[in-house]
């Protein structure tokens, strides 16, 4: 078998919609062994066995695996794994960085199962080197933290460089269950099974890109969920769908909104025009795009459907925002004094008229530096990369980065209405509810102009009647989705934000 590759991917599977922290997950497991009665060594059993049965679905010609197994519960897992394996005949070494008599009871006991089953063991060394085709990481789990101790780092840096695909036990170890942040370094694992309940930092932040994919076991304990309320839900396409109200039979285009995409400062009207794009195909009955007078000429050509208005200052603009029922300001809208103008127009026409209103790009930046208008606003529907939410609430990027759902409550509270918090796994917090994870999407998508495209897709949405909050829920996902279509179909790399759109009225379709 090659180290590098597997024969087949494992099968498709449903993630469950709730995500828990770490606190949460032990708080589950308790309650399946205290409140359920099941022994907690039957538990660590059926981990092991998920996860050698995912480990051969993914690598069916594997002849020898290394298990690294720790101090806690996880390892308990780890012994069990390669208990299984010897029991295949696949040759298996352990790599211990804790005694084993210092391991839990029930962790003890998976270590003496995998030593009848004549299984290699011995402990770590940094300049040792790795025999098996696949490592299985049962070194830390969950049981992180703060910066890693001991020989950890030392642990983790050795499988990095192996070389060799990698199966995560509950988490890769060094990554933050509840942020997805990662202290110094983390495993970065080809495949992740996490068991019981699915923790919330595996999907955001720098949990994607180190958990690969990931596989979820319940452990024959599903029940066990409903004793801990999820702070954050993933939000899927399918379920969001049924919520767009449907069109009747005798529909005019004044029944789906006019949506007003204001914005496009010099040299940047690309970045109106694709938000306006995006909203036509997205179903608004009307769109229009109040612009610099010099780029109206190139939209109409583009797209003659859309209707675009030159604009010199925000006097001008000012009669023409009462004829829309959403407004999407940001798109190329720039930091000169005529953004400063356009922004005042149309957040006041915002406020008197309680239209909803979609801020992103420079007009959060201008919102930012409180020069444009101070408060909270229940319309808004503000949708931030990090960068810009770094500067909303006044930290550096590294540091909002560090927790990302503490960070979108923070807006919400300090700015209202419903904010995206964009980046791997978006999440959307609306002040009501659990905080919504989106993972959805692919690193082709970090490329200019998709956040553009992404405010069109929520405006057309609030216009055919959504609240904001449902808006940028599916919004997110069919924006997600799109990336992902447009990936299968051209790849990655050089995937362009125009390439989204005929996706997006794809997937719309897939709900009428």
């Amino acid at each position: 078998m090659s180290n590098h590759e597997s024969s087949q991917t494992p099968s498709k599977q449903a993630l469950p919609r709730a995500l828990y922290t770490a606190d949460q997950v032990k708080a589950l497991d308790r309650y399946a062994i205290d409140e359920l009665g099941v022994p907690g060594i039957k538990l660590m059993k059926r981990a092991g066995r998920a996860a050698f049965e995912r480990l051969l679905e993914r690598w069916p010609e594997v002849e020898s695996i290394t298990v690294f197994c720790g101090g806690g519960n996880n390892a308990g897992d780890g012994y069990v794994v390669a208990a299984l394996a010897a029991q295949k005949r696949i040759v298996v070494n352990v790599v211990q960085l804790a005694a084993p008599e210092g391991l839990s009871a029930d962790a003890q006991a998976a270590y003496r199962f995998a030593r009848q089953e004549g299984v290699i063991m011995a402990p770590f060394c940094e300049h040792g080197a790795i025999e098996g085709e696949v490592i299985v990481d049962g070194l830390l789990g969950i049981g992180v933290d703060g910066p890693l101790r001991g020989d950890y780092p030392l642990a983790i840096a050795q499988i990095n460089a192996s070389g060799r695909p990698v199966l995560a036990l509950d988490l890769p170890s060094g990554l933050c269950a509840d942020s997805g942040h990662v202290y110094e370094q983390a495993v970065r694992a080809e495949l992740t099974v996490s068991f019981i309940g699915l923790k919330r930092g595996m999907l955001t932040a720098r949990g994607p890109q180190y958990c690969g994919q990931i596989y979820y076991a319940d452990l024959g304990v599903a029940e066990a969920c409903h004793s801990q309320p999820a702070q954050v839900q993933r939000i899927e396409l399918n379920d969001l769908l049924g919520r767009l109200p449907e069109r009747a039979a005798d529909a005019h285009k004044g029944d789906f909104g006019h949506v007003m995409v204001v914005g496009g400062d010099i040299g940047y009207g690309g970045a109106a025009m694709l938000a306006a794009e995006a909203a036509a195909r997205c179903g608004a009955g009307l769109v229009t795009v109040a612009t610099r007078p010099e780029h109206v000429p190139a939209i109409i050509a583009r797209r003659p459907e859309i209707m675009a208005v030159g604009v010199d200052s925000g006097q001008a603009l000012e009669p023409l925002l009462a004829r829309a029922s959403v407004l999407v300001v940001g798109p190329g809208l720039g930091r000169s004094a005529w953004s400063e103008q356009i922004l005042q127009q149309v957040v006041s026409a915002s406020d008197g008229a309680n239209v909803p209103l979609v801020m992103d790009a420079d007009a959060l930046n201008l919102l930012s530096q409180g020069r444009v208008v101070n408060g909270s606003r229940p319309q808004w529907c503000l949708t931030p990369h990090p960068g810009e939410a770094a500067r909303l609430l006044g930290c550096d990027n590294a540091a909002l980065q560090l927790d990302r759902f503490s960070a979108v409550q923070q807006l919400q509270q300090r700015y209202g209405g419903s904010v995206l918090l964009k980046g791997a796994g978006t999440l959307l917090c609306s002040g009501a509810g659990p905080i919504g994870l989106a993972n959805v999407g692919n690193p082709g998508m970090a490329s200019a102009g998709m956040g553009d495209v992404l405010s069109g897709v929520i405006a057309a949405l609030l216009a055919q009647g959504m609240s904001p909050a449902d808006a940028m829920a599916l919004g997110v996902c069919l924006h997600g989705g799109a990336g992902d279509l447009a990936a299968a179909e051209r790849g990655q790399r050089g995937m362009l934000a125009a390439d989204l759109i005929p996706y997006l009225a794809a997937l719309l379709d897939t709900g009428a």
